[in-house]
């Protein structure tokens, strides 16, 4: 396993539509558990792959208990609500801003070994499932700001 290099804004790969991983094979265990390293060490969230390099359909989130889910192939079935918050991106340091999110997402996706589930976020969970989303579709945080926010200290 690998700290892999997070990819910051103006990078070409963070404005690319990532393709669907067809192998579930070793490389992407491999590439799941750099990941999750990365996001350790970073502190975040969420990770996805076009945030280390990779055009595939995969992210990792860090969950209220401390465990980390993998997605493979997300879909998103549903969202409910609206809520306004604080907002950053590991591929924007130093940077946040308010964006408008549902209070819970749940989507569909596959395990490394291939398997299908489904998980619902709430709050947090919600916003890094739609945010990572995004990164699959080439759509940064940015975008969606409706105020940004001034982090400089007095």
């Amino acid at each position: 396993m690998a700290i892999r290099e997070i990819r910051l804004e103006g990078d070409p790969c963070l404005k690319k539509v990532c393709r669907e991983v067809e192998k579930f094979d070793e490389r992407l265990h491999v590439l799941l558990d750099d990941m999750k390293d990365t996001l350790i060490k970073s502190q975040g969230v969420g990770l996805a792959a076009p945030q280390v390099g990779i055009l595939k359909r995969v992210f990792v989130i860090d969950t209220p208990d401390g465990g980390m889910v993998e997605f493979v192939n997300p879909t998103i079935v549903s969202m409910e609500g609206s809520y306004i918050d604080v907002e950053g991106c590991l591929s924007l340091p130093g940077k946040a801003g308010n964006v408008e999110r549902p209070v819970k997402t749940t989507v569909k996706a596959f395990d490394r070994n291939g398997k299908e589930f489904e998980y619902t976020g709430e709050d947090l969970y919600s916003k890094c499932i739609c945010h990572e989303n995004d990164h699959l579709d080439g759509i940064l945080y940015a975008e969606k700001v409706i105020e940004w926010l001034d982090l400089e200290e007095d």
